[in-house]
């Protein structure tokens, strides 16, 4: 019996590469989008209409994988987005917003998705954080923060679910040759307010995301998310490269470091 994944987020970047690599696996793989007409197409893949946002839409991308298979090995919670932009001047609903799509859309799906892999006594879940799980910059307060959520939540539930066979594991990639730094300073132009006195931090912050040295690619990623998927003794996280690790080591080990470049460069931006 092919084994099979449910994948989020998969219109586009990691989530679309990730929908092919494990078609191409062998892998029978419900992958879920808003956008289901940019999907890819394959034998082994059934697009399907997913707002994660919506707990009706995610109950029924379950269901409908459920009644399609009769079971699921992998998800893949990929989805998300960074609600860039002053803290001060997102909208508590646009900061809601980004919580429902990069955390709670992940405690939901898994949930629906335990009581069958629990019944299997197998299965694994793959939780997309991000290298901004652990170190920050300015603008990015939600983000971070979600990314830093989703992390502790599936720490927690891999101690709770191991028991049963399944694991909850995290990969954190980092600069990824993507969509994803245009639509979030798109959001930081749009969270913005008139005469904000932040225009020089905002110009800073997209001088800095246009010049990050984004070597890994989608296709690069998603053989991470098949490693992390498959690897018979999970690790406790997932990396692209050696500077994404070493990233997050030094973020987590030497907060006072982190905070002292962030400010220098702060200052850098406000001087000019």
């Amino acid at each position: 019996m092919k084994k099979v994944a449910l994948i989020t987020g998969a219109s586009n970047g990691m989530g679309f590469e990730a929908a092919k690599l494990f078609a191409e696996k062998g892998y029978s793989v419900v992958a879920g989008a808003r956008r289901v007409e940019k999907i890819p197409v394959d034998n082994n893949i059934l697009a399907f209409k997913l707002d994660v946002s919506e707990v009706a839409s995610n109950e029924a991308f379950v269901q409908f994988a459920l009644q399609k298979f009769g079971r699921i090995d992998v998800l893949i919670n990929n989805a998300g987005y960074g609600e860039f932009g002053p803290t001060e001047e997102i909208s508590y609903a646009n900061a809601v917003y980004q919580f429902k799509v990069n955390y709670f859309a992940a405690v939901n799906l898994a949930q629906l998705v335990l009581p069958t892999m629990r019944k299997q006594k197998s299965g694994r879940i793959v939780n997309i954080s991000s290298t901004g799980g652990n170190g920050y910059v300015p603008l990015g307060a939600h983000y971070h923060a979600s990314k830093a959520a989703l992390q502790q939540w599936s720490d927690v539930l891999d101690t709770e679910v191991k028991q049963f066979g399944i694991r909850s594991v995290i990969v954190q990639p980092g600069g990824t040759q993507s969509a994803w730094s245009e639509i979030a300073m798109k959001n930081v132009k749009d969270n913005l307010k008139p005469d904000s006195p932040y225009g020089k931090l905002v110009d800073g912050i997209g001088n800095l995301l246009g010049n990050i040295n984004l070597s890994a690619t989608s296709k690069d990623l998603a053989e991470v998310f098949y490693q992390a998927a498959t690897d018979a003794r999970p690790k406790f996280r997932y990396y692209y490269s050696l500077s994404d690790r070493m990233m997050v080591w030094v973020t987590r080990n030497h907060p006072r470091i982190t905070r002292f470049g962030m400010n220098q460069f702060v200052k850098s931006v406000l001087k000019k």
